[in-house]
């Protein structure tokens, strides 16, 4: 029984984790941006993140209201512990580019979105993780 229990786990589906538990494990470094003359926390992808660059990624989170073009900028915390406003990392916002902006999402609301994963290092308009091409799911 016991050797049954140990090969079945072998064979079982290995789960992908989720984003926020991979963009967690993402180092930051300051950055000079002589541009904007300040520093920025910049990520350091890893070589397993890279690899997920342009796969298909589901992210749930609440929605932060910022003003992005056809964006969306989620949170894996709620909104008064976001990035922005509490005392979390940029590792838990994530911006969504939706092809058309879904309506009705209002502040602190709890969305789910698909997109293919864009990661950013170097343009400090936009946020580190991206879900380009972004759909949301209901």
């Amino acid at each position: 029984m016991r050797f049954l229990f140990i090969f079945s786990f072998f064979l079982l589906p290995i789960s992908q984790p989720e984003g926020w538990e991979i963009f967690g494990k993402v180092v930051f470094e300051p950055q000079y941006f002589e541009e904007l003359d300040m520093y920025f926390e910049v990520p350091v992808f890893d070589k397993n993140l890279i690899a997920l660059e342009n796969s298909e990624v589901t992210l749930s989170g609440y929605h932060i209201p910022l003003a992005l073009d056809s964006s969306v900028v989620i949170s894996s915390l709620p909104f008064s512990s976001c990035f922005f406003c509490g005392g979390a990392g940029p590792e838990t916002v994530a911006e969504i580019q939706f092809s058309e902006l879904p309506k009705n999402i209002y502040p602190d609301q709890l969305i789910k979105a698909r997109g293919k994963l864009k990661l950013n290092a170097t343009d400090v308009n936009h946020m580190n993780f991206i879900l380009t091409e972004a759909k949301l799911i209901e």
